[in-house]
């Protein structure tokens, strides 16, 4: 990781999910020619994101139309990153936002950043807490993929089980647009 921060990586999801233009661009360069214009729909139709601050707190907070969805970011050249590593920190942190949003009806979603990978889209998107039974949300978060255990109980993300997130850019404008059933 030569050269940028981690909170690099925050920035870098933060440009895209809020429609960058110069960001989406640079971005989708390394994508497929489909993949390229379903990312560059979303500087026509952007998240407002906010970042956020705190050691148990969410990196980004997305909010679009009837979606709230707060990101915890992490990035690793890895293909899984285990939460029982760094003493547990990571754990903590996870029951921590399991516990803030499932109090509210909300999904908490992890963003996997895989370093140094240049095939394609190097994001990938996991539930991590349990996805609503209907609205808007429940629809949406039901592509996501949940945060995985291993047999000893602690979450691993596997970033090949993850949503690219050029295919949940994708739903989300699938979902919220009228043709798509959602509501406008």
């Amino acid at each position: 990781m030569v050269g940028r921060s981690f909170s690099a990586y925050e920035r870098e999801l933060k440009d895209l999910l809020q429609g960058d233009r110069a960001s989406v661009l640079a971005y989708s360069k390394t994508l497929e020619p489909r993949d390229r214009e379903v990312l560059r729909r979303i500087s026509s139709e952007p998240f407002l994101v906010v970042r956020g601050a705190g050691s148990l707190g969410f990196d980004l907070v997305a909010l679009r139309r009837e979606l709230a969805l707060p990101f915890e970011v992490k990035a690793s050249r890895e293909v899984a990153i285990h939460f029982s590593a760094a003493s547990g920190r990571a754990d903590e942190q996870l029951a921590a936002h399991r516990a803030a949003v499932e109090r509210v009806g909300l999904v908490a979603i992890y963003a996997y950043r895989r370093l140094g990978y240049r095939d394609g889209d190097p994001w990938r998107l996991f539930a991590a807490t349990q996805v609503p039974k209907r609205g808007v949300l429940g629809l949406l978060a039901s592509y996501l993929p949940p945060v995985e255990a291993t047999r000893e109980g602690n979450a691993v993300l596997r970033w090949d089980h993850g949503l690219p997130l050029v295919k949940f850019v994708e739903r989300v404008h699938f979902i919220t647009s009228r043709n798509g059933g959602g509501p406008p």
